[in-house]
């Protein structure tokens, strides 16, 4: 049975810019060990963020749309998480409800306001490198 795996849009964002990053790394490793989780929330801030202006001269159009689709295309969509607050940052919710609500193992994220809440109800929260260094 593979691990379950949350990854935070910081990680999703640095892969697309950086195949070769860390958390390019991370992604790729979670790819092809794991099942990764999507909510509608964690989907829709992923399309939001890649979509700005300030990453349109480090990715094209259709480099957002091919690695976005592939994002959706390996996922599992965990529909409509039943609501979580418990991050110093409310956005970062989100991520704690797909991971609970979809059984995740593991969240991987670059943000500090989730890496404090190591562990979350029995779920990992790691930085791209801790996520790389487990077997």
């Amino acid at each position: 049975m593979s691990l379950r795996i949350v990854i935070d849009t910081n990680v999703y964002v640095s892969r697309a810019l950086r195949v070769a990053s860390v958390p390019g790394m991370a992604v790729d490793k979670a790819w092809v060990e794991a099942e990764t989780l999507l909510s509608t929330a964690t989907w829709t801030k992923l399309q939001i963020v890649l979509k700005r202006a300030k990453f349109a001269p480090y990715l094209r159009p259709e480099e957002v749309e091919s690695f976005l689709a592939q994002v959706w295309g390996l996922a599992e969509h965990i529909p409509d998480p039943a609501r979580i607050r418990a991050c110093r940052d409310p956005r970062d919710d989100k991520f704690l409800e797909v991971a609970v609500h979809g059984r995740a193992d593991a969240i991987v994220t670059g943000d500090q306001d989730l890496l404090t809440l190591n562990p979350f109800r029995g779920i990992a929260i790691l930085s791209p490198a801790e996520y790389l260094e487990q077997q």
